[in-house]
């Protein structure tokens, strides 16, 4: 009876752990879906920062016309699922003049491919704004107000490894 039960207990902590490793499994395979990297070979999300320096004094109304006329199209892109996230920071204090910047909008693309293909959101944008004499007059201003402008894809760093 004694081997018996051993022999139970033996197969029952096999399963056991059976259990445990599919459960680790789906939980990794989750958590790789859910940074955009799958074991499948799913290409991962591809991240370009923004920089906008604003002539002094015009920080403010950069803002506002980039809020009104082109953040309701990139919201729109997250819509089509071309893109995952936008988000925009400002500095909290002053830096040198030269290395000056008023806003970083960081844009997180569903991948590199999505990022660099040739999308044209003109279609978007006659949706989103039927005047399109107001929008473009509007556009033309926002750039206007800029002093400087550049993007910078960025890649993530891999301290921990090699």
């Amino acid at each position: 009876m004694l081997k018996k039960n051993r022999r139970v207990a033996r197969w029952a902590g096999i399963a056991m752990l059976l259990m445990l490793a599919i459960s680790l499994a789906g939980h990794f395979r989750a958590k790789a879906a859910e940074s955009g990297a799958s074991s499948e070979g799913n290409p991962p999300p591809f991240v370009i920062e923004y920089y906008y320096k604003a002539k002094w004094g015009h920080a403010d109304e950069f803002l506002a016309l980039f809020k009104k006329n082109h953040y309701p199209v990139l919201k729109k892109e997250v819509e089509l699922g071309r893109m995952l996230r936008v988000s925009m920071v400002a500095p909290r204090y002053h830096t040198t003049e030269d290395g000056r910047w008023d806003f970083r909008v960081t844009i997180v693309y569903k991948n590199a491919a999505i990022a660099n293909d040739d999308f044209d959101s003109a279609a978007l944008i006659k949706q989103l704004y039927p005047d399109q004499e107001t929008y473009k007059r509007e556009e033309q201003r926002r750039f206007e107000v800029l002093e400087a402008h550049w993007d910078l894809p960025i890649k993530d760093v891999d301290l921990d490894g090699r």
